[in-house]
């Protein structure tokens, strides 16, 4: 399936054709359709399928047109270890390009104040380890009534790595109303 084939609106397409990608891939084809219907999805293929952009793609074009309020992410994207965030983090990037969205990294190990600047200035889309989203949350850095998505990226390595006391404190802190991925 031609990534055309979706109506992803043509930025998005754009970035994707510089990223060399022609056609989806089985997760991609499967996952993109029940993104974009704000419907709630599991999913579950190998490492190198394209998964980050099964759901990164469908969220650029479901937060695009909107604007992030200070200290009030729109969405939420997990992620075990710093690594895979900034993986994440990336990847939003890329096919983000062409569109007014921003994006926030929050992990440990980087400094506190300039991630602070960051929420402060309005993000679209927050990508976090569970420790540090806690941290600034706790700290009243983040508000979490406007999420409308949220990802958790690499779920089972999530729970192997004890992360469930974390997970089910941060998904208290979210509205009812929103999309889980």
């Amino acid at each position: 399936m031609r990534f055309e084939e979706f109506g992803l609106r043509p930025s998005i397409l754009k970035a994707i054709e510089e990223c060399g990608y022609e056609k989806a891939t089985p997760i991609q084809e499967k996952s993109i359709p029940i993104v974009l219907m704000m419907r709630d999805m599991i999913g579950l293929a190998q490492t190198g399928t394209g998964k980050t952009a099964s759901f990164v793609l469908p969220m650029i074009e479901v937060l695009a047109g909107g604007q992030a309020k200070a200290r009030m992410p729109r969405s939420l994207i997990l992620c075990p270890t710093r690594e895979l965030a900034a993986q994440a983090e990336d990847n939003f990037v890329k096919y983000a390009k062409y569109e007014s969205l921003n994006s926030a990294l929050l992990v440990g190990g980087e400094s506190v104040a300039e991630q602070t600047k960051m929420l402060e200035r309005g993000v679209d889309v927050l990508i976090a380890t569970p420790g540090r989203l806690l941290d600034l949350q706790e700290r009243g850095a983040i508000l979490m009534n406007d999420i409308q998505i949220v990802v958790i990226d690499e779920a089972d390595r999530m729970l192997d790595m004890g992360f469930i006391p974390d997970i089910e404190k941060i998904f208290k802190l979210l509205p009812s109303m929103r999309q889980t991925l």
